[in-house]
């Protein structure tokens, strides 16, 4: 069989935006995906449907035994002729051990590329606002790993604490008091400015900003953890005058809890919008095999939502059986799903309702003629009713199933602690959500919900829950655009 070839790609610090457009393109063709804890999980949404994921991460970035794990799981996967992207954060080469990996490749002549990532000894610290180098301060910096070597060695402390520029030292909060220690004790002023930052360049970054004399209290006051760097120099001083991420207005957190192939769009747009998204799946859709070939006894053919759109495209064998038929779409986003398959809807109501298409079908047909309304299974679509009222013949085809997704309650006490507001796009999501919380409230606290319309809307105020937000156009960017506003 054919080699695969391994590209071994850094992946920048936490903010998935910093990820390189090379990066990007190359993980979202990756066959196989292997990763460590340091990443964006926004990262792992770009891998295509089919795409096997491999989290190999280390809590101790020290521990040799799980670099030989990832290094034999990299040829491994090449070697069944995968093309494997191996997605490391921060910078391959900078303390991030891709060498090591790159031998093993070269030694089972298996071809690599190297994607540089953006080092976080630079763009963490200018996430804190603190900038490495500065004129007049320093005219150099020297990045460190916090770590002592696997024999014990620790780094010359005696020639490190000469140097004039700034030191940064990544991975170092368990060595921290080495760090401190040793820098005072070989003469380094016990008043040098230190910063320790925490998840950095994340919506969770903490900085703690001390001197070499006090920052061992401080960093024990605070509780500081890992993943963190240490950043020790005159610079320091200049984060009260440059900080900016801190200063932004606080990032909505918003919890997405549609199906989890859609959510990533949704999610996406959130962050556009300069919000921060959580994903919670509380349902799941699940496209049916259907028949078409009786499509040509039908007049007119109305979409109720763009997966049913999805569902019957992909059942359809021979585009050329819609020709001269009617086509009405529900919303904006069914339209533009549609329109990507070619098929420019005839007629699209105002209000995004399947009871308004049915209505609105009666301009383009005649008494007797035979209508096909494409929708889910739990979808309220009453064809007795409109078949009384409009004098036509409407069938329902269920194209797709959709499934309500208990989660466990524990795990959804977890995920919506932090978040501001909670969005239904559907009565389904609400259901879910209702039935995993066992319809305890309390746990919502101040948190706002978020519906896409009036009959969500209705299931959330039945189930005695609260609307905060409700969009005026029913779509999920109708949605944002309420709650952004």
């Amino acid at each position: 069989m054919k080699r695969g070839r391994a590209y071994i790609i850094g992946a920048g610090p936490g903010d998935f935006e910093l990820l390189t457009l090379k990066a990007k393109r190359i993980i979202e063709n990756a066959d196989c995906i292997i990763y460590d804890r340091l990443i964006s999980k926004d990262i792992l949404k770009l891998a295509k449907k089919d795409a096997e994921l491999i989290y190999l991460g280390k809590g101790n970035t020290e521990g040799g035994l799980i670099q030989d794990e990832i290094n034999q799981t990299l040829v491994k996967k090449c070697l069944e002729g995968k093309n494997v992207a191996r997605v490391k954060g921060g910078d391959p080469f900078v303390f991030g051990r891709g060498g090591e990996e790159i031998e093993a490749l070269v030694e089972n002549e298996i071809e690599f590329e190297l994607i540089p990532g953006i080092t976080s000894s630079i763009s963490v610290p200018a996430y804190a606002g603190i900038p490495v180098t500065h004129r007049g301060l320093a005219r150099s910096f020297h990045v460190f790993t916090g770590h002592t070597m696997e024999n014990g060695k620790w780094h010359n402390f005696e020639n490190i604490a000469k140097l004039e520029g700034t030191l940064v030292f990544l991975m170092g909060v368990k060595n921290l008091d080495l760090i401190v220690n040793d820098l005072i004790k070989y003469g380094k002023s016990p008043k040098t400015a230190v910063a320790v930052i925490e998840k950095g360049a994340t919506e969770n970054q903490r900085v703690t900003v001390g001197t070499l004399e006090n920052i061992l209290k401080l960093a024990e006051e605070n509780k500081i953890n890992p993943p963190a760097i240490t950043i020790i120099g005159d610079v320091v001083n200049l984060r009260e005058t440059f900080k900016w991420f801190e200063n932004k207005n606080p990032a909505k957190k918003i919890l997405v809890t549609r199906d989890k192939k859609q959510a990533i769009e949704m999610s996406q747009n959130i962050s556009k919008r300069g919000g921060i998204s959580l994903e919670l799946a509380l349902i799941e859709i699940e496209n049916l095999k259907i028949n078409m070939e009786d499509l040509v006894k039908y007049k007119a053919i109305l979409f109720n939502s763009p997966n049913g759109v999805k569902a019957f495209f992909e059942n359809i064998k021979d585009i050329r059986k819609l020709a001269n038929i009617k086509i009405g779409a529900v919303g904006v986003k069914t339209k533009e799903v549609l329109e990507r398959y070619k098929i420019v809807p005839d007629f699209m109501p105002n209000e995004y309702l399947v009871d308004k298409l049915a209505e609105e079908v009666v301009n383009f047909t005649s008494e007797n003629e035979n209508i096909l309304i494409v929708t889910s299974d739990i979808s309220p679509c009453d064809i007795e009713k409109y078949n009384k009222l409009y004098n036509r013949n409407y069938e329902k085809l269920v194209a797709y199933k959709t499934k309500k997704l208990k989660v466990d309650k524990k795990e959804l006490v977890e995920k919506i602690k932090d978040v501001d507001i909670i969005t239904f796009l559907s009565s389904s999501t609400v259901e879910a959500f209702y039935e995993s919380l066992d319809g305890d409230f309390f746990i919502l606290g101040d948190k706002k919900i978020a519906s896409i319309g009036p009959m969500t809307s209705e299931t959330i105020r039945r189930l005695g829950m609260k609307v905060a937000y409700e969009a005026e156009t029913y779509t999920a960017d109708g949605l944002l655009d309420i709650i952004f506003r």
